[in-house]
């Protein structure tokens, strides 16, 4: 498998410094990557890199290029890094590893769902009754859908994920739990990819709603009722509780947990491990993780944490006094 670099910057565009004939066999690593392959330079602080890789052929910003030009051939990008990734595609589009549409004779499809017919249903999927496939979409093998939930355009849904389980709800009942029954469904948007073993919980009442755009890595848990916003990103083992509320253009890092029936508004990023305990209302980056101690003590030094700005402004307002003229 091959790619002549010429062909890619035909395809893709950027600025080809160097011998449009060179063939490329594989993508790989800066570190790593051999002459007959294709690698990328995003940082250009990096750029000392350059002199000893052995690639045949270095995609860089512009910041790089005269560096990455002395040591042979390169295509000049404004964005390295999304330039690769659409590299990657067009890899994939050449060497025939794009899903053929069509349902796999071992996919369960029950009666009253509706696939388009530019869809791929993987070996073993089921597709529960009154579900909705949109175009172009993917399902790997041993996707489950539930009844009535519907997938958008140009998704990709991974191996071992579930669209539409029952959502945790249960009524206290004298000691036991009475089930309550969930009624509600799950609405994909176009363009939404969910990772492996991930799960999106039906909603009890209304729909469980993903937005257009919206990447969800591996072994994530979207609780019932909740709404996440467009191009919103989150990493493995994130947990949303139920009915919580995240804007679009979000991060969430990996681990990282949200209570439910929380607002987060648009253009919020959560660091890794991070625990969301109450809405954000405003845009910015938020970090939230404490050390692990016995709950009582926890909760006090919780508490105290909220006040430090105060108890340092009144310290500096002391040291102030204490360091000024006498008055005596």
């Amino acid at each position: 498998m091959s790619l002549r670099i010429g062909a890619i910057v035909e395809a893709l565009g950027g600025e080809l410094r160097g011998d449009a004939d060179r063939v490329v066999t594989r993508l790989a690593p800066l570190e790593s990557a051999q002459p007959d392959e294709l690698s990328f330079l995003v940082d250009p602080r990096l750029a000392h890199r350059l002199a000893d890789t052995h690639a045949g052929c270095i995609i860089v910003g512009p910041a790089g290029a005269a560096a990455a030009s002395r040591r042979g051939d390169c295509i000049v990008a404004d964005n390295p890094h999304l330039y690769f990734a659409r590299v990657t595609q067009l890899w994939r589009r050449a060497h025939g590893g794009t899903p053929r549409a069509g349902v796999h004779p071992t996919a369960v499809v029950e009666e009253g769902a509706r696939i388009d017919p530019s869809a791929s249903i993987g070996a073993q999927c089921f597709i529960g009754r009154g579900a909705r496939i949109g175009a172009g979409t993917v399902l790997k093998p041993r996707v489950t859908v539930g009844e009535d939930c519907v997938i958008g355009a140009r998704g990709l849904i991974q191996s071992g994920a579930v669209i539409g389980g029952d959502g945790f709800g249960f009524a206290p009942d004298e000691g036991r739990w009475e089930r309550i029954e969930q009624l509600g469904a799950v609405r994909l948007g176009d363009d939404v990819e969910v990772g492996a073993n991930t799960c999106i919980d039906r909603g009890a009442l209304q729909d469980t709603v993903i937005e257009d755009g919206v990447k969800l890595d591996n072994l994530i848990q979207i609780g019932h009722n909740c709404h996440i916003g467009k191009h919103t990103a989150m990493a493995g083992c994130v947990g949303v509780a139920g009915s919580a509320r995240i804007g679009a253009h979000c991060t969430v890092g990996g681990a990282g947990m949200i209570l439910g029936h929380l607002t987060i508004v648009d253009h919020v990023h959560i660091s890794s491990a991070s625990i969301v305990t109450r809405s954000i209302l405003k845009p910015g980056h938020y970090t939230g993780f404490f050390p692990i101690d016995d709950n009582g003590s926890w909760e006090k030094n919780a508490a105290a944490l909220k006040h430090i700005h105060a108890l340092r402004d009144r310290v500096r307002a002391l040291e102030k006094r204490l360091d000024g003229p006498s008055h005596a």
